[in-house]
């Protein structure tokens, strides 16, 4: 069932079971797992069925510490959430992901992989990817040519990659529009989360829109899935009861975002050709290299991973960071595929009758957990009058020293195996140098600020999910994420998000 909520009286009231707040992976993920409960599920969605500036200025916000991308063109802001844009790659966190690790502060999830691993092939599903099968020795039996480098198995892997560019938007309209359980409401934007008296539980969310309409939403759970930036604002404006903001009285909310970087770091020119399709960008599964857990222990280093790109079509590349910047997101977005496009046409005008040799490598690697990294609400208020957030993204010495070690471990290894030779980038060079070239990118994979811990003081939801002293307010996405991974985070945040789903079905039903 759909409803304009600006269509709707004045002041109404919304009433259900379980209120979700985002109709993005996460959001949706949920709706579709509770939509044969019997019980009424409010879907709430600050947009409507297609992009609109008017809503997008509402993510705008400003940012400090390391050059990031303009924040209301990261997320967007319609049914489907930023699945609308997004690459489709998808892969599971490695078990060293969830450890304690004594190198990298404020790590160690109070779940491991291994609770996670049901409701990954769940999210298979949702995501409409193939089996939940992630070992190349799987892929090599159904696909020919995929050859692997033959480097040392105990210091370097293939971490395998499968591809599905899937629009939820366009995916589930039509089954939740015409569910009987599903009540989604657009144009219901969060601006305010009202608890009882001694904010243990959540009363009542305050929903507006742009056309002057407010209303009311109660039930009995609440689900905040807009995204990891958005999560956390909601909670730290929601501070009329409290003043730091719900969920907030430790000064976690916030903080430890992360990112993806995602760099130009070094080349690899092959002694001579190499017969594989292994690391191609064709839309089938496909590898990355990484590191291994016991190459990574003992180089005290983070997780990562290296792809291969023709470097006769790298080298046209305009560096994303560069040409994403600017206030309109629609124009800046469609330069940067047009930039994609011409790069390919240069290359194969390069390649014409040659064999392709030569590969720029670009790493993907987790940020390393700081709690200085963080979001705070602007002195600045939308057109709704929720105050605009303020990123400060903050890089450390570990980020850059693990993106230098992951280079040399894999051109060490590229050496002793005869097959070719790589060429660090003049920023990785100098092992006391800690500067950051001007084209850092990020892979628009916002992480972490409402960081998962058991303890109250280092995170701000539990195992479950469940904003730590709110005992019906959960999170669902990726700003639950304790530590980031080398893995784009869509499959983990949706398996994280329908184990959140089990836990409330038990809770409620």
């Amino acid at each position: 069932m759909h409803i304009d909520a600006r269509d709707l009286p004045n002041h109404s009231t919304i009433e259900g079971d379980i209120c979700i707040v985002g109709a993005g992976a996460a959001g949706i993920s949920i709706a579709l797992d509770w939509s044969k409960t019997g019980k009424k599920v409010i879907l709430l969605e600050g947009g409507g069925f297609k992009y609109e500036s008017q809503l997008q200025d509402l993510y705008k916000g400003e940012s400090t510490g390391q050059q990031y991308y303009p924040l209301h063109g990261t997320r967007l802001h319609y049914f489907g959430g930023t699945t609308g844009h997004w690459s489709g790659f998808c892969s599971p966190f490695d078990d060293i992901d969830f450890t304690k690790r004594d190198w990298v502060p404020d790590s160690g999830w109070p779940i491991s992989k291994e609770d996670l691993d049901p409701f990954y092939i769940k999210a298979q599903k949702a995501l409409q990817l193939g089996p939940f099968e992630y070992d190349l020795s799987y892929w090599q039996k159904e696909i020919e040519n995929l050859n692997a480098f033959p480097l040392d198995k105990k210091v370097v892997w293939n971490k395998m990659w499968q591809f599905n560019r899937a629009r939820f938007g366009n995916l589930y309209k039509e089954e939740i529009v015409n569910s009987n359980t599903i009540h989604l409401y657009t144009y219901a934007n969060v601006v305010n989360i009202l608890a009882n008296e001694n904010v243990s539980q959540v009363k009542s969310l305050e929903v507006k829109n742009h056309a002057g309409k407010t209303h009311t939403v109660k039930a009995k759970q609440f689900i905040l899935a807009s995204g990891a930036i958005q999560n956390a604002r909601m909670l730290l404006t929601s501070n009329s009861q409290v003043k730091q903001g719900l969920g907030n009285d430790n000064d976690v909310v916030g903080r430890y975002f992360m990112e993806h970087l995602e760099i130009s770091t070094s080349e690899l020119w092959l002694l001579k050709p190499f017969p594989t399709d292994l690391y191609k960008y064709n839309g089938k599964p496909r590898a990355e290299l990484a590191i291994t857990t016991e190459a990574q222990l003992e180089n005290k280093i983070l997780n990562g991973t290296l792809s291969l790109n023709p470097l006769s079509y790298s080298k046209h590349l305009t560096p994303r960071m560069e040409i994403l910047q600017g206030d309109d997101y629609k124009e800046r977005f469609e330069n940067y595929k047009k930039d994609l496009v011409e790069a390919g046409e240069k290359a194969k005008l390069e390649n014409s009758g040659s064999i392709e040799r030569a590969f720029e490598l670009d790493v993907r690697i987790e940020q390393a957990p700081n709690p200085n990294s963080r979001i705070t609400l602007s002195a600045e208020k939308d057109a709704l009058g929720v105050p605009r957030i303020s990123l400060h993204w903050d890089l450390t010495d570990l980020d850059k020293n693990s993106i230098r070690k992951i280079n040399q471990l894999v051109g060490i290894e590229a050496g002793k195996a005869n097959l070719g030779r790589m060429k660090l980038k003049d920023f990785l060079r100098d092992e006391n140098d800690n500067s950051w070239p001007a084209d850092t990118n990020a892979g628009w994979h916002h992480m972490g600020t409402t960081r998962m811990n058991n303890d109250p003081k280092k995170g701000v939801v539990n195992e479950n999910c469940q904003v730590h002293g709110i005992n019906n307010l959960h999170v669902a996405g990726s700003g639950c994420f304790t530590t980031s991974g080398a893995a784009n985070p869509t499959l983990t945040l949706v398996a994280l998000s329908l184990r959140l789903s089990d836990y409330l079905k038990e809770k409620i039903i």
